[in-house]
This record gives C-alpha cells, structure tokens and sequence, in this order.
C-alpha cells in the first residue's frame, strides 16, 4: 500500500495528536504505510501500531492567546528555530514520498504556523504525480472574528486542498454553522463521524458507579475548574462520594500542588491516566470542559456529564459544542464566566438527579471511515492528479 503523512500541530490541549493518533492507526490497519508527523510537546500514551512518528522540534504556548509560539523550554521561538523546522517537515515529507498528505486543523486554524506549512503544500503542488491533499477537522470551528481571515482560510482550501474531512455528523454541528463561507469552498466536504476512542461498553449500572471524575483535557487552561470542583465537593448533595481530579500534562508542578493542598479528605488529585475512559466508565458524574476528545469520551461512557466550555480569549467552539450538547439533553452545562465552587456544586446535583437524559446516536466511526475514504481517493484519483 502507499504512504500517507499525517500533520498534526497541538498547542494547548493534547486532544488534536489524540485525534490524529486514532486516525493514523485506522490507516495503518488497512495497510497504508502511515508517517505522522507531530510539531507539539511529546506526551505519554500508547503510540499507534505499524505507525512511524517523526517529532518535529517542539512549538507550544502559555495560554489561549496562542502567542508567542515558544520551544520547549518556553523559550519564543526564532527564524532559527523556524527554518530549523520547515527544514525538517520537508524532508519528512521528502522521506514518506506519501500518496496524499493529511492537515490536521490547518487551513482553518494554525495560522501561525503557515511559516512551514506553505512551504509544504508549495513542495506537494510540485510534485508529479501530485499526492491527495486532505484537510482534516472536528465538527466544530473556532469563529473567526474578522471576515478577512475567513477569506484567507477560503483561498488556502481552494489553492491547495483537496477534500476537507470533516469529523462529526451533520445531525450535530454542520460545517457552514462555524464556517459561513463553506458553501464557496471549492473542495468538498465529506462528513466522516466523529473520531471516538473504543473502549469496552458501559461496564457499570448507574445503580453500582460511586465516584464523580473531573478532567480539564490537556490541562493548559483547566486548573481553574479543577480548583472550583474541590471547592464544590463539600457544597454537593455527592460529596460523599469519592471525587476524582486528574490533572493533564500541561498543569504545571506548581499547579498540581496547589491542587493537592486544596483538596479534601474525600478527594483524590492524581496525573491524567491512561485509562481514562474506563474510569469514566464506572463514574456516577464526570465533570469537565468540551474538549472534542474529552466529549466523545464522555458521552460515551454512561456517567452523566457536567460540562463547563472554555470559553477564555474569545474561544467560540466548546461553547457552541455545550449548547448543541445542552440541546440535545446530553449534558448539563455551566458557563465558565459564572463558575464558582456553588454553581459547580449545583450542577452536579442536577446531573446526579436528572432521570430524562438524551441518547448519543450519532456517527462515531470516523476514523476508520477516514482511512476508507483516502484508500477510496487514492485509488480513483490518483490518474487525475498526476496530469
């Protein structure tokens, strides 16, 4: 089989790799030789089988400002460091000479990072036979507040893009919700479900789960959610139940020891965990934010969801996930400007009473439906592309 380069850039959360992870392994199980490419932070986790990682030279940021871009010691990056790593996605992608090529988030986000990644699809455009050119994004944008910016992202999709996959379903955010320029796109949509992490079934009945989890994703701007759900246990009608805080990677030392002195004697503060969603599995309540990643999880596992979007630095996308959420009587959701260990507290109790919940019966294959639809592409349209 071809090769396929994935390209993927986290900042914040880790739920963008996680993503791109799932999918890289539903490529690589059909037979693609699969070279993924991560600009992030490295983090733990079980990597995907029969996948080759290249780890560029780390890119991260402090907060949701997304600037400055800093190295991994925190350091803002240079021309140096930029030219260090446009050096290195070339030759990966030079290295995997793949049949197409996969964006993760860009051209509708990771702007920044245009520096290396025009330099790329500069490099694609020249080739001959030229590889399939994908974007691929969750269900939901991050609003943009000047049209002009829209316009660039449209111009970026028509000049180079291929097909843009969008992971979710229809039924639950259309792309044009977040998009309003899709419908002058020029490559087209292809809904392929959301991308969900498998995992056993609900293994408890709601009778036998004892515990309420909390989780902030990543972590880069969750600390304060974790704080007000301690805060919160004693003000709970279940606070006597063990509450569970996990702290993600990208809480610092400092952060994770205020956490540990704030919490009660019913409380556990402990590192994100790798099984995360067997933990959720047998969780009465799970507190959290809207993450994509953290959602599907969630949803997924038969606890009950509180939800509080991030909604910092004019953040638009978990809000619009809460309300689609809340609309469909998937979650119980509090507004992050209005959070406080009482209102935490109350909707854990909501949730923890509520007897009328909505069903996730949304497309949640997408990975795999992803993998299907390259190999599909590849193989009719490859004699088209290398005229």
């Amino acid at each position: 089989m071809p090769a396929v380069m994935i390209y993927v850039q986290h900042l914040l959360g880790i739920g963008h790799l996680m993503r791109a992870r799932q999918i890289a392994q539903a490529l690589a199980n059909v037979g693609f030789e699969v070279h993924l490419v991560s600009g992030g932070m490295p983090i733990g986790g079980r990597l995907p089988r029969g996948v080759q990682t290249v780890q560029l030279p780390p890119i991260r940021v402090d907060d949701a400002s997304f600037t400055p871009l800093r190295d991994g010691s925190g350091t803002p990056i240079d021309e140096a460091y930029r030219q260090n790593r446009r050096e290195l996605l070339l030759a990966a992608y030079e290295s995997a000479a793949p049949a197409a090529v996969m964006f993760e988030t860009f051209p509708f986000g990771r702007r920044a990072l245009r520096f290396e990644l025009v330099p790329l699809l500069e490099r694609i455009d020249e080739a001959r036979p030229r590889p399939l050119v994908v974007a691929s994004v969750r269900d939901i944008l991050q609003v943009q507040q000047k049209i002009e910016r829209e316009r660039e992202m449209l111009q970026w999709a028509k000049r180079w893009f291929d097909v843009i996959l969008v992971h979710g379903d229809p039924r639950f955010a259309r792309f044009e919700d977040t998009f309003p320029l899709a419908a002058e796109l020029g490559p087209p949509l292809h809904y392929t479900g959301f991308v969900l992490t498998r995992g056993e079934p609900q293994s408890k009945a709601v009778s036998e789960r004892r515990e309420v989890v909390v989780s902030a994703g990543g972590g880069g701007v969750g600390i304060e959610l974790l704080a007000a759900a301690l805060a919160a246990q004693k003000h709970s009608r279940f606070g006597h139940l063990p509450w569970r805080v996990l702290a993600g990677p990208n809480i610092t030392e400092a952060g994770f020891e205020r956490l540990l002195r704030e919490a009660g004697p019913g409380a556990v503060v402990e590192r994100s965990r790798v099984d995360f969603g067997m933990l959720l599995r047998q969780a009465f309540v799970s507190v959290s934010q809207a993450g994509y990643n953290t959602v599907l999880d969630v949803v997924v596992s038969g606890a009950r969801p509180v939800v509080v979007p991030f909604t910092g630095n004019g953040e638009t996308e978990q809000r619009a996930r809460g309300e689609r959420l809340r609309d469909f009587r998937l979650a119980v959701i509090v507004d992050d400007t209005q959070l406080t260990p009482s209102t935490l507290a109350a909707a854990v109790d909501e949730a923890g009473s509520r007897e009328q919940w909505g069903r996730w019966d949304f497309d949640s294959d997408g990975a795999a439906r992803s993998a299907s639809f390259i190999a599909g592409k590849i193989g009719i349209d490859a004699g088209q592309r290398a005229s």
